[in-house]
């Protein structure tokens, strides 16, 4: 069988079952694991399935657009549910780390007037809003600027994200899966979204409903760095349930 051949049977075992495992496929293929594998790898990075564990998944791509522009007034209601929630978990005198994205700018919008905070951000338009907040110290990470998402990307962002340990980490997605994790759409982002995790104790995933179970290109981290999930309540039990089966805290 040629190797288009195999590509066109995975996909079209992927768009009726969802899953494929490297074993039935090497059976069904007549090819070894290690053929099939391979055969993964490329149709995974041109984007056309969703690597997991013994196999590949086929998963929808976030509906939520790209640009901060356009999602600036886009679910509003849900990211403010989302942000009171949020409030919930900081504390007076803690050091909060707030990548660029329209929730997270929700929940610095909200922070109390009297609430003590060191926030560390990349992006644009927390830091100007929070200028005028009369108890939040402001540690904007330098670096490239991606105007796209109004942010900071690049090795002098990830450098300095290096010196710094915050106790909670806010951070934004285009995509959360159970199986593949937190993703974004842009590689450059998902390496600083990648830095703020690791100079953070913990990670409080901030995602609207539409983003569950969808994945993007590039991968920030696998479901276990994540210690909560804020989202909101009309999501059903059913859809929740594999987050928290794999121990993250669902709020």
């Amino acid at each position: 069988m040629l190797k288009e051949e195999r590509f066109q049977y995975i996909l079209d075992k992927l768009k009726s079952d969802q899953r494929v495992l490297l074993p039935e496929l090497s059976l069904a293929l007549h090819v070894s694991e290690d053929t099939v594998r391979r055969d993964i790898d490329e149709l995974s990075r041109n984007g056309l399935v969703s690597k997991v564990r013994g196999g590949a998944i086929s998963v929808p791509h976030s509906p939520i657009p790209y640009a901060y522009r356009d999602r600036e007034q886009h679910d509003q209601s849900q990211k403010q549910e989302i942000a009171r929630k949020a409030l919930s978990l900081l504390q007076d005198g803690q050091v909060l780390m707030l990548d660029g994205g329209t929730t997270t700018f929700s929940v610095a919008s909200r922070l109390p007037k009297d609430l003590r905070l060191t926030v560390v951000t990349n992006s644009f338009p927390i830091a100007t809003l929070l200028s005028d907040h009369p108890r939040v110290e402001t540690l904007f990470v330098g670096g490239r600027v991606y105007k796209t998402s109004r942010v900071t990307v690049g090795v002098e962002a990830v450098d300095r994200l290096r010196r710094i340990r915050a106790d909670v980490c806010m951070i934004g997605t285009y995509g959360l899966h159970p199986e593949i994790g937190l993703t974004v759409s842009d590689l450059d982002e998902a390496e600083v979204k990648r830095a703020m995790i690791k100079a953070s104790n913990q990670t409080v995933a901030l995602v609207t409903a539409e983003k569950l179970g969808t994945a993007e290109a590039f991968l920030v981290c696998e479901l276990s760095a994540l210690h909560t999930i804020i989202t909101n309540d009309q999501v059903s039990p059913l859809v929740l349930a594999p987050y928290r089966e794999k121990g993250v805290i669902v709020l």
